[in-house]
């Protein structure tokens, strides 16, 4: 899941150095926490969250597909 954000953000900000992806386990499944630099933070949420929504959805997908449930947390 961790690779999955990663590259995709990754590609999204200017400065890739400042991304910082954690995985925590939960009894609610897997959260996975996202940090970026503050001034790309508005690129990976993007208009009215639809980049954000969309990385839910493929996370969605993969965790669909590994039998657990997942989230994601931007800070």
């Amino acid at each position: 899941m961790k690779e999955l954000i990663e590259y995709i953000v990754k590609s999204i900000v200017t400065d890739p150095d400042k991304v910082s992806i954690t995985e925590e386990d939960s009894d609610e499944g897997l959260l996975v926490k996202l940090e970026v630099a503050p001034e790309d933070k508005g690129r990976v949420i993007g208009k009215q969250g639809r980049v954000a929504e969309a990385m839910r959805t493929l996370l969605r997908v993969k965790a669909a597909k590994e039998e657990t449930r997942v989230r994601l947390q931007i800070l």
